[in-house]
């Protein structure tokens, strides 16, 4: 968490649009199988998406 408040937004950016296509994926995966193997996968990859977003908007906070 402290690493990633250190990068740019921009890599925050990047990473955040990879987050969510890894979690389109696993979605898919799972609406395909109808089998939820990966339960902890997705779930974690959403609260990661989530710590992002935070940062992101304290960082947009700061700024004002």
């Amino acid at each position: 968490m402290k690493d990633m408040r250190a990068l740019p937004a921009d890599s925050l950016e990047g990473k955040l649009k990879e987050l969510r296509l890894e979690l389109a994926v696993e979605k898919r995966k799972v609406a395909s199988t109808g089998v939820a193997s990966k339960v902890v996968k997705t779930r974690e990859i959403r609260r990661t998406i989530a710590r992002i977003l935070t940062i992101i908007n304290e960082k947009k906070g700061a700024q004002n």
